[in-house]
């Protein structure tokens, strides 16, 4: 799959119905960022949460190609952007 679908693909799933399921990624991360804030007793930001997410893609496409490690990979790097740009 070339760079185009992979980014094609990884925009289609920050603009779907998943919102209806988990929120807006602003409300999604800001969970994800307490309960690790809470786990790993120390603060996370939304934005570092999608980062986490991120590499866990990447840890796993250490393993093995699957094109889904890049789409969703793209799309929690685009995340993390836009929480990170909400911020400042």
């Amino acid at each position: 799959m070339n760079r185009g679908k992979i980014l094609d693909e990884a925009k289609a799933l920050t603009y779907t119905d998943r919102q209806d399921d988990y929120g807006t990624p602003a409300i999604n991360f800001n969970r994800i960022s307490g309960l690790l804030s809470a786990y790993l007793e120390c603060e996370i930001t939304p934005e570092q949460s999608a980062m986490i997410c991120t590499l866990i893609k990447v840890a796993r496409s250490m393993e093995t190609y699957k094109v889904d490690n890049y789409i969703d990979g793209a799309a929690y790097f685009a995340i993390a952007g836009e929480l990170a740009n909400d911020r400042n």
